[in-house]
């Protein structure tokens, strides 16, 4: 685990230990963790939403054809090839 050092002034830094004493964290290390992994759920979740609506807008629903699926395989397939390489490097 790589450290972080931060500055606050003096009434976050109060704030932070007040939290961390109340919601039963057992250091302002969890806590601020516990802050990071919320964003990163946010953000992911933010992301999600505008793929939804860029799916949306796209137009209308066309029936997935069986060259469609070969050509998705097929991509998955030469993903996932080129992932093991770089893994195996």
């Amino acid at each position: 685990m790589t450290n972080i050092n931060i500055s606050l002034p003096d009434s976050m830094r109060a704030y932070v230990e007040e939290i961390v004493a109340k919601e039963g964290y057992s250091t302002i290390s969890e806590y601020f963790r516990e802050l990071v992994r919320q964003d990163q759920k946010r953000k992911a979740s933010e992301r999600l939403e505008t793929l939804l609506v860029e799916g949306l807008e796209s137009g209308s629903a066309t029936p997935m054809t069986e060259e469609d699926w070969q050509e998705i395989r097929s991509t998955v397939r030469q993903r996932l090839s080129q992932q093991s390489s770089q893994n195996h490097e």
